[in-house]
C-alpha cells in the first residue's frame, strides 16, 4: 500500500492527479502543470514534500561524525541555523544520497534525505553512527512544505508567529530559524526564492490551508521537476546514484578537498577520479522543436556517445533543455537521438534559468 502524507486529503479535495512516487501517492499535477510552473516563476506557489526524511542527530562527537560520512565538510559551519548541501558517498565514491544538512548547535544537526533513499540512507547512517556515540532519530513526526517564488517569503512571512517571523524573514540563503518544533529554512529545489518549512503533521495542514485562502498556489511534483531542471539541480536516481561520483554529474564543487587530512567516506576514490574523471556533466539547449527525455543517446561532434539523464521540455525557455552525462572527451557540438533522428543541441553551462531570469 502506497504511504501517504498529512497533506493527502487536502490533495484529493483540489482534484490534484496522484502517482506512485517513491512508494508514496503523491500529487504530479492539479489543474495545469505549466500554469504551477510559471506560478512560482512569477508568484509563490506550495509543494507537499512530506515524503521526505528530516533525521536529527545528537551527541558530543556529531560534527565529527559528519566531517567523516559527508563529501562537504560541516566545519564551515559555525553559527547555529546554517546549512549546508553535500553527497554522501560509499567508499568507491558513488553518491548514496545528496541531502542538506543544518547546524543547530555543537550537539544537534538535521538532515533532509531524499524520499526513495530513506531506508538505505538511515541503514549507512546507522551503521556508522555507533562509532562516534551519535544518537540517530528519524523524524516521522514532521513533514516539509516548500512555498517557493519571488512571493514565497512576504506570504509565509505574514502566516508565521510574530515572534518567528523577523528571524524567518531575516534569513539569509541557506539559513534557517526556529522555534519549538517549527522550522523555517531558506532553501529550495526550484531556483526561486523561498522556504521549505519542517513542521508537525497538524501544522502542516493548517499552514498549507492558510496559504491556499492566501492565493499560493498548490503545485505537483511535475512543476518541481521542470522548475529543478531549468535549474540545472541533480535529481537522484537520474542525474546521479551509487555508480555516479559528484565529479562525474556536476556536484564537484559539492566536495571539500581541504583540509587534505579530512578522510570522509568516498575520499580515496575520488581522489583517484580528481585529475581525471573519465564522465561529465553537460547541460544541453535543443536547437530545433522536440522534447529531449532521459536516457536518450547522445553524440558529440567528435564520435563520443553518452546518454540523457535529465531533460523535458523548460516552460520559461519555450523549448526543451537537458542534463546529460558524456565520456570526458566529449566535445561539442551535440546531438540527441529523438524518434531516429540525431538533432543539434548546444552546450551551455546550468543553471538554465534563475530567479526567473534565463541565463542561456
Amino acid at each position: 500500500m502506497l504511504k501517504k502524507t498529512a497533506l493527502h486529503a487536502q490533495h484529493q479535495a483540489l482534484g490534484a492527479k496522484l502517482v506512485d512516487f517513491a512508494g508514496w501517492e503523491m500529487p504530479i499535477q492539479y489543474a495545469s502543470q505549466l500554469d504551477e510552473h510559471h506560478a512560482v516563476r512569477a508568484g509563490a506557489g506550495m509543494f507537499d514534500v512530506a515524503h521526505m526524511a528530516v533525521v536529527d542527530l545528537r551527541g558530543e562527537r556529531t560534527r565529527e561524525f559528519l566531517r567523516r560520512l559527508l563529501a562537504n565538510d560541516v566545519a564551515k559551519l559555525k553559527a547555529p541555523g546554517k546549512a549546508l548541501y553535500s553527497c554522501m558517498l560509499n567508499d568507491a565514491g558513488g553518491v548514496i544520497d545528496d541531502l542538506i544538512v543544518y547546524f543547530v548547535d555543537e550537539r544537534s544537526f538535521r538532515l533532509v534525505v531524499n524520499a526513495g533513499t530513506t531506508a538505505k540512507d538511515l541503514a549507512w547512517i546507522g551503521q556508522h553512527a555507533p562509532g562516534y556515540g551519535v544518537e540517530v532519530r528519524h523524524r516521522d513526526d514532521l513533514g516539509i512544505l516548500a512555498v517557493q517564488g519571488p512571493q514565497a517569503r512576504e506570504r509565509v512571512g505574514a502566516l508565521l508567529p510574530p515572534s518567528l517571523a523577523p528571524r524567518a524573514l531575516a534569513l539569509g540563503p541557506f539559513s534557517a530559524a526556529w522555534e519549538d518544533e517549527r522550522f523555517v529554512a531558506r532553501t529550495g529545489y526550484t531556483g526561486e526564492d523561498g522556504f521549505e518549512l519542517i513542521l508537525p503533521h497538524t501544522q502542516l495542514v493548517d499552514l498549507w490551508s492558510a496559504l491556499l485562502a492566501a492565493g499560493v498556489k498548490p503545485c505537483g511534483l511535475g512543476a518541481r521537476d521542470t522548475l529543478r531542471l531549468e535549474a540545472g539541480m541533480n535529481l537522484y536516481g537520474q542525474d546521479m546514484d551509487d555508480t555516479v561520483s559528484p565529479l562525474e554529474c556536476g556536484l564537484a564543487w559539492t566536495v571539500a578537498w581541504q583540509p587534505e587530512e579530512r578522510d570522509f567516506i568516498g575520499r580515496r576514490a575520488l581522489e583517484a577520479q580528481r585529475q581525471a574523471p573519465p564522465r561529465r556533466c553537460v547541460g544541453l539547449v535543443l536547437e530545433g522543436r522536440g522534447v529531449v527525455r532521459a536516457h536518450m543517446p547522445v553524440r558529440s561532434a567528435n564520435g563520443e556517445r553518452g546518454e540523457v539523464t535529465s531533460g523535458g521540455f523548460a516552460p520559461t525557455l519555450k523549448g526543451s533543455v537537458a542534463l546529460a552525462r558524456v565520456p570526458a572527451a566529449a566535445a561539442g557540438p551535440y546531438e540527441v537521438e529523438i524518434r531516429g533522428q540525431w538533432l543539434a543541441a548546444r552546450e551551455v553551462k546550468p543553471p538554465f534559468v534563475r530567479n526567473g531570469k534565463v541565463l542561456v
